[in-house]
């Protein structure tokens, strides 16, 4: 029941995940270093750490990849779930108020930057 074009979508963003988590497992970036294959965030000023969960990996690897740089809200939603078309958009909101929470758990508060209309960015 998929058409041919929203086949190879998938099967090209599944690839371009797998590319992009093979090519480092930590980023680093304001005292906070993100473990891709572990799924752990840590603060690298006091060294607490916590697990991170699936979509709240996925956001802030995304958004440490473009470091200094606003990432849209559709960006992020194409990243997370392969479409923004069928996705809620305060989905995205929840997400990210999560992350937030998970964050400021380990004492970093402040980290994730909302500019309204635009995105998010670290």
């Amino acid at each position: 029941p998929y058409s041919a074009r929203v086949l190879v979508a998938r099967i090209n963003a599944l690839l371009r995940r797998t590319a992009a988590a093979g090519e480092r497992s930590t980023l680093v970036h304001k005292g906070l270093e993100l473990d891709l294959a572990r799924s752990m965030v840590t603060n690298t000023q006091t060294g607490a750490s916590t697990e991170l969960t699936k979509n709240e990996l996925r956001i802030l690897s995304l958004l440490l990849s473009r470091a200094g740089k606003i990432v849209s809200r559709s960006a992020i939603m194409q990243d997370l779930w392969d479409s923004d078309a069928f996705v809620d958009d305060n989905t995205l909101t929840v997400n990210i108020n999560r992350l937030r929470t998970t964050l400021e758990k380990i004492g970093i508060k402040g980290y994730l930057t909302t500019h309204r209309g635009q995105g998010y960015s670290v």
